[in-house]
């Protein structure tokens, strides 16, 4: 695969859109003024797949307390899905005049896009969206994802346990597997999803893993300039 320097898939981190609080208009509008000058300004193209949010804890937390039991993981995974569908149709309709009015979730099928801005969703159970983002990287010759999520850096253990937690600039796919495991759970929360790490380095494709809120640090990032974050590759 070769990455052509004015595409780019962004994997949106459903906190970014739905924290607990709600809607985040303040920042979508943020986004949305600096995605849509990124393509006038540097005619730059965006695939840009939508995760769940609190959305999805909400609507799983529900089942659980009616069926007064757990979920199957696979329930858990569809009402993920299904969640990241409604997200994405919310980023198409912001975007409504740039993007292509339709949302990718089949990713066995390939959509001829020439619009500058595609939005993507789930797709089926057994992984996160970030898997989504890097089969998009397969589907349209593309080699980098570049995760926007609600923490600055992947650390090399969990900074909310430990206080002694060291964030990292850059780290081998191999060593950042041995870090999340090789088990996907639904809700899971890691930086990049463990199935999704898997197939990245499988295929070839480098992440780029930064706090999505920092716009100014975003443009760093897809310039190829020095940027707070952590590489992956």
């Amino acid at each position: 695969m070769t990455q052509d320097a004015n595409v780019f898939v962004l994997s949106l981190g459903g906190s970014l859109i739905i924290p607990e609080s709600g809607i985040d208009v303040a920042f979508l509008i943020k986004f949305h003024e600096f995605i849509r000058d990124q393509v006038i300004s540097k005619k730059r193209r965006f695939f840009i797949t939508v995760g769940g949010g609190s959305i999805t804890r909400h609507y799983q937390k529900a089942a659980r307390e009616v069926r007064k039991q757990d979920l199957s993981d696979t329930d858990a995974d569809w009402l993920g899905v299904h969640a990241t569908r409604l997200n994405a149709q919310l980023i198409r309709a912001i975007f409504q005049d740039l993007a292509d009015p339709r949302v990718i979730k089949h990713y066995e099928i390939i959509l001829k896009i020439q619009s500058p801005v595609a939005i993507a969703a789930g797709w089926k159970p057994g992984w996160s969206t970030d898997y989504c983002a890097v089969t998009v990287c397969q589907d349209y010759g593309l080699t980098q994802v570049v995760n926007l999520t609600n923490v600055d850096q992947v650390y090399d253990k969990d900074p909310n346990k430990f206080p002694d937690a060291k964030p990292l600039k850059d780290i081998s796919w191999s060593k950042y597997r041995e870090m999340v495991g090789e088990v996907w759970k639904p809700g899971m929360n890691a930086p990049f999803d463990p199935i999704a790490s898997k197939l990245a380095q499988e295929v070839g494709v480098n992440v780029k893993i930064l706090n999505g809120k920092n716009l100014d640090n975003l443009a760093l990032a897809l310039d190829g300039k020095p940027f707070v974050g952590t590489m992956i590759k």
